[in-house]
């Protein structure tokens, strides 16, 4: 039995070519939903839609919800001003927080978000959480250098001299 090659990439057309395969009656709604790369139950679906509503319930439809309040030259323009750093935006440091980058879109772009989902939004757009090293900020590099380098390996030869056994 031949089995026409599918490309399954996200374009909404899955459904349709499963409907096919689904009306052609060969294969198993397993055997489909291996050979698309989807789930089981998606086939199911996709059965009891075409049983329904013919062709038409099969027919890729916009994501329900609420549309996005940035658009996406919007979205682009501030990815730029995040790589600009938050100090560029009058913030005391380059650190951007969620709180932060809300501030700023709701400046530059009249727009509020909840600063919860601006987390959602930065993981959409490829940003991901960072969250610095904790150093104090009395850390002074050059002294630590100089204890590791004079001072540990004193300790830590007076300490292996005690360890000894003698017998």
């Amino acid at each position: 039995m031949a089995t026409e090659s599918i490309d399954t990439s996200a374009d909404g057309r899955a459904p349709t070519r499963g409907g096919r395969l689904l009306k052609a009656g060969r294969l198993s709604q397993a055997a489909i939903a291996r050979q698309l790369g989807v789930s089981r139950t998606a086939v199911t679906k996709w059965k009891k839609q075409l049983a329904e509503s013919g062709w038409r319930g099969l027919k890729a439809r916009r994501p329900r919800g609420r549309p996005r309040k940035l658009s996406a030259d919007q979205c682009r323009q501030l990815v730029g001003m995040l790589k600009r750093g938050a100090r560029a935006y009058g913030f005391a440091t380059d650190r951007w927080t969620q709180s932060r980058i809300q501030q700023v879109i709701e400046r530059e772009f009249g727009v509020t978000y909840h600063p919860q989902y601006v987390g959602r939004l930065m993981k959409a757009l490829g940003w991901s959480v960072q969250k610095p090293e904790r150093r104090a900020r009395e850390r002074d590099e050059e002294l630590i250098r100089a204890w590791l380098s004079h001072d540990w390996p004193r300790i830590k030869k007076s300490a292996a001299a005690r360890r000894r056994h003698y017998v």
